[in-house]
């Protein structure tokens, strides 16, 4: 199991890598850059003081140069002019727009983005679990029927959707503001007791909202891998047996069935991310997703590919974690390389 671990770490860095690599090469497809399109605009002004900090700001990271020598620079692979050392050495870069370091621009987003998206997958599996076990054993029941009409509503129904139906029900009828994920006294400012129970306080509703769809698709395939192992013959004989129901749920059929479950955490948090950057901007969440559509929308590409690289390290980790989780769970997969007869 050690060496599997080892071996499953050492291929996550080529991995980032590729990602960081494919990363650079979307930011960079439209034409032109942020720098470039500032400048153009401070000529027509005429703002030369302005207009010398942009052309020292190009020089500086690289944008200049060609193609492969400014991914190097921003990955951290070729040493940058005057102190910028790239990725690899922690420096996120600046962001033109804001006109300060990439750091100071993200402040909480990324700690909150995290947040949102890891609880996110805590609700997500403590309410499909126990729905999906329920749904399996009392196949076509009124309570399996009910929970299946609630899945696929779930799946049907778009997360920005479901967010707009809320934020209408609370500000008509309630008078309530869903949105933002903490009180707005609190931006900027260091954590502190107030502030997490302030997070807390405001966290539900979005994940409840892009939970939701991931929870009912995960409660469908709960439910028809079980049923697929109640059905095979070992449960059969265990039964005729005389094991007691539960028993033979929980030390058989359940822990086959858990094997895609958990093989679904590498592909859900893909799209608990995709899904949280629309409602982030629908709720006016305080997280990388509004401002990482806002720095693709501008061009400007160290925000942008920041934001995004800190999103496929939680894939690729999620993954890595599927991966361990399976290996730990299940001791029929192979964790050598070839099989041996």
């Amino acid at each position: 199991m050690l060496s599997y671990t080892a071996r499953r770490i050492l291929i996550m860095i080529p991995t980032l890598l590729v990602i960081s690599f494919l990363t650079f090469v979307i930011i960079r497809l439209p034409p032109g850059d942020y720098l470039t399109n500032r400048i153009a605009e401070l000529k027509s002004e005429g703002d030369t003081a302005a207009l010398e900090k942009a052309a020292f700001l190009r020089h500086q990271y690289g944008l200049d140069r060609p193609f492969i020598v400014q991914y190097a620079t921003w990955v951290g692979l070729w040493p940058g002019d005057h102190g910028f050392s790239g990725l690899l050495q922690g420096d996120w870069g600046w962001s033109f727009e804001y006109d300060m370091p990439v750091k100071q621009v993200v402040g909480d987003r990324l700690m909150l983005t995290f947040i949102l998206n890891l609880t996110t997958i805590l609700f997500t599996w403590a309410v499909a679990f126990p729905i999906g076990v329920y749904a399996a054993t009392h196949q076509y029941s009124w309570s399996d029927h009910g929970l299946t009409l609630l899945g696929y509503l779930g799946l049907a129904t778009p997360n920005f959707l479901l967010a707009l139906v809320l934020m209408y029900l609370a500000n008509v009828h309630f008078g309530l503001s869903i949105g933002g994920i903490m009180d707005p006294h609190y931006l900027g400012r260091p954590w502190s007791w107030d502030k997490a129970r302030s997070v807390l306080q405001h966290l539900w509703i979005p994940v409840i909202v892009i939970g939701t769809s991931g929870t009912a698709g995960m409660i469908r395939r709960l439910r028809a891998n079980l049923l697929d192992e109640l059905q095979k013959q070992y449960v059969v004989t265990a039964r005729a047996r005389g094991m007691p129901p539960f028993r033979l749920l929980v030390k058989y059929p359940l822990r086959m069935a858990l094997n895609p479950f958990i093989a679904d955490i590498g592909n859900l948090l893909p799209s608990v991310i995709s899904g949280s950057a629309i409602v982030s901007v629908v709720l006016s969440l305080q997280t990388a997703g509004p401002m990482l559509l806002e720095a693709l929308r501008s061009l400007d590409q160290y925000l942008a590919g920041s934001f995004l690289m800190f999103l496929s390290l939680l894939t690729v980790i999620g993954m890595f974690i599927s991966d361990l989780l399976l290996a730990a769970l299940d001791p029929r997969i192979r964790l050598s390389g070839g099989a041996t007869k």
